[in-house]
């Protein structure tokens, strides 16, 4: 057999003292310990042992714990640390395998729709599409290519594209097109075709179109590596979106009943409704009154498009039928426009309930809500982020509608993220954060676009310029001329005052006001109140009013310091006016390019040619390459993006969603495992004699790993906290269970030792073994496995003592248990 050489991982120190444990620990008698197929630990000879422990001198007791950090820790610690990543995900749901092999071919149906949906989008854009290529392709149009541009080449890296000039091959006398591609160590060109197959614009989230360092020719293994890591990100990336979707597959709920009230409410809408409005209706009521799964839809339409009236009827379909509905908005302005527009639409249905929970309120009043909302004496209940706290109790909560999600926090995201697989979710944004635009285009979420703007609205002039004060005075005389009204928006309240005394110079008979969310919440619902009815001509405010205000004669906006605007807020902001017939202008002013940087110039330009009405769902795409996706789950940074740029890291998340069965590893019962090593440590009385119950412990240990490994981390800590640290024999007793543990987990039903060489016998396919091993750290773990006959093997270079053995086998489970999260675990 050709077995890959594995190291030993002892320094000669740490060799001496485990071969002197070994021996002081060693018994002429045979040992009684269970057989590798039995599940349970006994006490058997155990209880007997000498006190060689306590014989032992404190140097070299000492010595053995200063020279290795104990590995049980590093292990819990290392698992924590993943976990914390990732527990805002709900817990898997209990499935076999033979339901876990329905549920991913439905999600791989529901995948194969985004990546048709993404296709075909593309061909609409003009996108190059290779009709034999398999799967989406971001790959690169090389003529669409500017001198200086960044590209990814997938073999060999990172460089900068030159230009095309023709050139003769070698072996032709017809001169053919080239690209050149500047790379750190020399130019390198290659054809056009050839080209377009391979490489990648570099776009990086959240910096800089400029790369760290540019890759060598000479040597591709450091961009090995960065491609790697990216991929492995993307698996993690993969599997968290698996968990989420199956978990909301296996909710069941039952249909929503489809009644001639639902056709009575839709018709006392008064306006002719577009047709993707009545897709969107159409799609809704689809989700809820025909499938048994909860509904999670995100509904993407332009400011003052009808999504609103969408997420009407969604409510009324599930009021009616006795459930409760949330109405989610990110701040308390919106949430009051939004209480004003339900109230009002519902008002012609008495038995039906709409309350507001807001800082507005006093305690009593606040109080008194919360048991009305326990009660199920509110049947809509409106608010910002305080109705996702411990404190709100929901009597049968049915439907959840989020308004503007990404303005949301990550732990607010986090906590709608869990409601998703428990109730009907619908999601409004005119400007989707990357994250649910994402989900929306691979098919793992439902979204309905509402791109048809209602007949009498008229596209937003933008204006985009260095600031000057004649400029903002003429801007904002021209609104009032015509008997308008003016947001004056800035980036923080500090500026605020400053504004207001210029103002009332230029404009000393014009009534202006000022708010922002610092106020007290009776003077900010007045100033909005007095605004909205036209005794306030000029609000100058913070980008509180990013969303949702509805005044009909607000047509112009002025945005100061606008480098400070992410994209989709300006977005948001400029949406504020033009919801009349007349023509609305919004002012960008920033204070002098030389102070911008390539980034905020970009966004800005991105702004200007989406002028046209309609456009926040190609915004978004737009905004995705420039700004980046954000966090895609929880608190899930995107750095690693950075190592491949945004155009490959999608490609490759593509290829994994569409192949997510392959990378599936299926667990085996812990008491199927067998440990194949015949090793028995005998407990120092000293240490017996300290524990109070010791056969109970053991079995208490037994348990604990029956059931998972945080179990087994959690009696592992509970020990140690009691008793302190444990002798060396008891921690090899540990590592036995931790072994059998993530083994079990990993799908290995046997590990046996034979000479020098180690084998796992396991039921997980190669392609998992290249995955797991390509997410591995250690690179000694890397070169030292191999996968054979369904077996992982290793050949040590010499045969270990048997405590030493089982040593290595923890290290090397441990690696491979760390690549856990990048694969499916069904």
């Amino acid at each position: 057999m050709a077995a890959a050489k594995a190291s030993l991982f002892f320094s000669p120190s740490e060799c001496f003292l485990t071969t002197r444990l070994c021996k002081l620990f060693s018994t002429t008698q045979k040992p009684s310990f269970p057989s590798p197929s039995s599940s349970s630990i006994t006490l058997t000879n155990v209880l007997n042992a000498d006190a060689v422990y306590t014989k032992l001198p404190p140097r070299l007791r000492n010595a053995r714990q200063e020279q290795e950090r104990d590995a049980i820790s590093l292990l819990n610690e290392r698992i924590r640390r993943e976990h914390a990543k990732r527990d805002h995900s709900p817990l898997r749901p209990a499935m076999d395998s033979e339901e876990a092999d329905k549920y991913i071919q439905l999600v791989k149906e529901q995948q194969q729709r985004g990546l048709q949906k993404l296709k075909s989008d593309r061909a609409r854009q003009g996108a190059p599409h290779d009709a034999a290529q398999p799967t989406f392709s971001y790959k690169v149009d090389p003529y669409t290519l500017r001198s200086g541009d960044y590209v990814v080449h997938r073999k060999v890296g990172i460089g900068r594209f030159v230009g095309i000039k023709f050139d003769v091959p070698k072996d032709s006398k017809e001169p053919i097109e080239y690209v050149f591609i500047e790379y750190a160590d020399g130019m390198a060109k290659l054809p056009v075709k050839q080209a377009s197959r391979l490489l990648y614009r570099y776009n990086l989230p959240n910096e800089t179109k400029r790369p760290r360092t540019l890759s060598k020719l000479s040597d591709t293994s450091a961009w090995e590596r960065r491609r790697m890591k990216g991929k492995v990100a993307v698996q993690k990336m993969v599997v968290d979106l698996m968990e989420l979707y199956l978990h909301r597959l296996k909710q069941k709920r039952p249909p929503y009943p489809k009644t001639p009230a639902m056709a009575e409410f839709a018709s006392q809408f008064p306006f002719e409704p577009t047709p993707d409005q009545k897709q969107a209706f159409s799609d809704v009521e689809r989700d809820l009154t025909e499938s048994e799964n909860p509904m999670d839809r995100l509904i993407c339409g332009d400011v003052g498009f009808g999504k609103t009236e969408v997420a009407l009827r969604a409510i009324f379909c599930v009021v009616s039928a006795g459930k409760q509905a949330m109405v989610l908005a990110p701040t308390i302005v919106l949430a009051k426009q939004h209480f004003d527009v339900i109230s009002e639409r519902f008002s012609r249905y008495p038995n039906i309930r709409v309350g507001l929970l807001s800082r507005f309120q006093t305690k009593s009043e606040k109080e008194e809500y919360l048991s009305m909302i326990k009660d199920g004496r509110v049947d809509i209940i409106v608010g910002t982020h305080s109705l996702l706290g411990n404190r709100v109790e929901y009597n049968n909560l049915g439907l959840l509608v989020v308004d503007e999600e990404q303005r949301f926090g990550v732990k607010q995201k986090e906590r709608i993220a869990s409601f998703k697989t428990s109730v009907d979710v619908l999601t409004l944004s005119a400007t989707p954060i990357p994250r649910t635009l994402y989900l929306a285009l691979t098919g793992f979420r439902d979204a309905s676009l509402i791109s048809t703007p209602p007949p009498e609205r008229v596209p937003i002039r933008t204006h985009l310029s260095a600031y000057s004060k004649d400029k903002v005075i003429s801007a904002i005389k021209h609104e009032l001329d015509r008997g308008g009204r003016v947001f004056y928006v800035l980036p923080r309240i500090k500026g605020l005052e400053d504004v207001m005394e210029f103002l009332e110079l230029a404009f000393p008979h014009v009534e202006i006001a000022i708010a922002h969310g610092k106020q007290y919440s009776k003077q900010l619902e007045e100033t909005m109140e007095r605004f909205a009815r036209g005794d306030i001509r000029i609000l100058i405010c913070t980008n509180i009013v990013e969303s949702g205000l509805d005044i009909q004669n607000a047509n112009t906006i002025i945005i100061q310091d606008v480098q400070q605007f992410g994209l989709a807020q300006l977005y948001q902001l400029r949406g504020r006016v033009g919801r009349a017939d007349k023509e609305a202008h919004a002012h960008l002013f920033y204070p002098d390019k030389s102070l911008l940087s390539d980034h905020a110039l970009e966004r800005l330009a991105a702004l200007e040619e989406c002028c046209e009405l309609g456009q926040g769902f190609q915004l978004a795409e737009r905004d995705m390459a420039i700004r980046g996706f954000g966090n895609i789950f929880g608190e899930q940074q995107t750095g690693d993006v950075g190592n491949v740029g945004i155009d490959l890291f999608f490609e490759m998340l593509f290829e994994s969603l569409s192949k997510v069965d392959e990378h599936r590893v299926i667990s085996v019962p812990y008491p199927a495992m067998e440990l194949d090593i015949n090793i028995n440590p005998h407990l120092p009385s000293e240490y017996i004699n300290h524990l109070e119950n010791p056969m109970q412990i053991i079995n208490s240990a037994e348990k604990a790993a029956e059931k998972d490994i945080f179990n087994l981390m959690q009696f592992t800590e509970n020990l140690r906290r009691q008793y302190g640290k444990e002798p060396y024999s008891m921690e090899i007793l540990l590592k036995k269970l931790y072994v059998r543990r993530m083994a079990a987990d990993l799908g290995i039903t046997s590990i046996y030792a034979s000479g020098k060489m180690v084998g796992m016998k396991t039921n997980m396919s190669k392609k998992v073994f290249k995955l797991i091993t390509d997410s591995a750290t250690s690179d000694i773990h890397q070169n030292s496995l191999i996968f054979e006959d369904g077996q992982i093997k290793a050949e040590l270079l010499l045969e270990l003592p048997k405590e030493q053995l089982l040593n290595w086998i923890f290290q090397c489970l441990a690696e491979l248990y760390s690549s856990l999260p990048t694969l499916i675990k069904y």
